[in-house]
């Protein structure tokens, strides 16, 4: 090695800190100089909102707020579930709230007390003390805020994915949420997928033995959606969030899932990440494609856009391995991919159909029958027919709301609880640190401060004694 290379090595290492600190301190004064070590913040458990079951409730008296996409089919949802009132109904736009109204005098229901005609109005329909649980459908950025203060009025808060876009607003959360004991559920339906409740209910109890690695995605081409200015989402806000942010900004479809099947927060945690973006081959050309045909698009016609797929690879601290994808543009068709690989078995869905394999070798139908039938769990013998028929992607959304039901009126531990709806929701924000630092590794907070050691895995325990819960009309 020539002298020149030899004292710019020695320079270069002194500048990192590496010879200051000896080798053993090479990783830890290298992430320190990086700016992407360890989470400033700090956080003493106040109570453990994991596996806690609030006071039950006879009647669970609910609040809708944003009833533009999602929120009418929320609506609709509840209307069906034995033990739900429907109190009320809250939306910037009156004409949204009118049309909930005559869906409740169609289902045979009493109208709900209207809120709407500003962007705060929500905060009246928290602070009504007749209500038990706030259902929050709402673009993004209203999440946290909602959810926060409708648990400092007394509510449970429940919320369409993500639970928050920052770290702080992560936090936020779960410091709430255990300080006034009120339960703070992350809307991810696809938990409530059939395939994906069967592999839970499997990996719980043993088919796949260790669970090695696990993957998911959102792959769903969004773009005439994203940029639909009638119709499409209001105040073209989901394309601004594209427009201004760079990673996975929507992991919890394909992440929630693999994270119960894997026990994170429940016997293991997430430690770090690394997350990488390719560039924008299509929402910019696309933009400035419309802006050439309309002056409404000229704000969106700028080369700032997300990378067109995010890949984000995730280590847990007992050295198994997640790798979540987010891709909104492409020509794929969808996918949350929801791969599971364990030391006995093997499952995948995407594509169709869902497999199985405990070999080189996929199981045929028949074995794949005789899977199901040992393994399917309660919820989906119960309720799953009538959830298909009431609908929400296949019955996995009607799933969703009828099992949030069932565990307030019966006293029983979320599914998926305040340290899930932070942690899943935590890797956006993490992913776009990543990415902006050419893919450096960035730890992930543990929003559990340490009780995921001991926390109880997800149980799908059922209450009722066989009752579909089904409201008659």
């Amino acid at each position: 090695m020539s002298s020149n290379r030899r004292d710019f090595l020695r320079n270069t290492l002194l500048g990192t800190g590496i010879l200051a600190t000896g080798f053993a301190g090479q990783v830890s004064a290298l992430a320190s100089n990086s700016g992407l070590s360890k989470s400033n913040r700090k956080h003493k458990q106040r109570f453990n909102m994991s596996g806690y079951a609030a006071p039950k409730l006879d009647k669970v008296r609910i609040g809708f707020v944003g009833l533009g996409q999602r929120g009418p089919g929320a609506v609709e949802r509840m209307s069906y579930i034995e033990g739900v009132e429907i109190v009320g109904l809250c939306d910037q736009y009156e004409d949204r709230v009118e049309k909930m109204q005559q869906l409740l005098e169609k289902q045979g229901l009493p109208r709900a007390k209207s809120y709407f005609g500003s962007k705060d109005v929500w905060k009246q329909m928290c602070e009504n003390p007749d209500i038990d649980l706030i259902y929050i459908t709402t673009p993004w950025s209203w999440h946290t805020p909602m959810a926060v203060y409708a648990m400092e009025h007394g509510k449970h808060a429940a919320s369409e994915v993500p639970a928050a876009k920052t770290i702080d607003e992560c936090w936020q959360l779960v410091e709430t949420s255990e300080r006034t004991r009120k339960h703070c559920m992350m809307l991810e339906n696809c938990c409530y997928d059939f395939f994906e409740l069967l592999t839970l209910n499997m990996a719980r109890q043993g088919f796949f033995g260790e669970i090695v690695h696990v993957e998911g995605a959102y792959i769903h081409n969004l773009r005439d959606l994203n940029f639909k200015k009638d119709g499409g989402y209001s105040e073209m806000w989901r394309l601004k969030e594209n427009q201004h942010r760079n990673g996975n900004l929507y992991p919890t479809h394909g992440l929630g899932p693999i994270c119960q099947v894997m026990g994170i927060n429940r016997g293991d945690q997430m430690d770090y990440l690394t997350s990488m973006s390719s560039n924008d081959f299509q929402m910019t050309a696309m933009a400035k494609d419309l802006a050439a045909k309309d002056n409404f698009y000229n704000e969106f016609a700028t080369d700032h856009y997300r990378g067109n797929m995010n890949t984000t690879n995730i280590r847990t601290v007992n050295g198994r391995t997640i790798m979540v994808q987010h891709d909104v543009t492409s020509q794929r068709p969808y996918s949350r991919i929801h791969l599971v690989s364990g030391t006995k078995g093997v499952a995948s869905k995407w594509p169709l159909p869902a497999r199985i394999s405990t070999g080189h070798e996929w199981l045929n139908d028949e074995e794949m029958k005789k899977l199901e039938l040992q393994y399917t769990p309660e919820i989906v013998t119960r309720i799953g027919e009538m959830a298909k028929k009431i609908g929400g992607h296949g019955g996995m959304d009607f799933m969703m709301d009828w099992r949030l039901i069932d565990c307030l009126r019966n006293g029983l531990p979320l599914d998926e609880d305040v340290y899930d709806a932070a942690l899943w929701s935590a890797i956006a924000p993490l992913s776009e640190k990543s990415v902006a630092n050419r893919s450096n590794s960035v730890d992930v907070p543990d929003f559990t401060s340490g009780a995921w050691k001991t926390n109880s895995p997800v149980e799908l325990t059922l209450k009722g004694g066989g009752s579909t819960g089904i409201r008659k009309k």
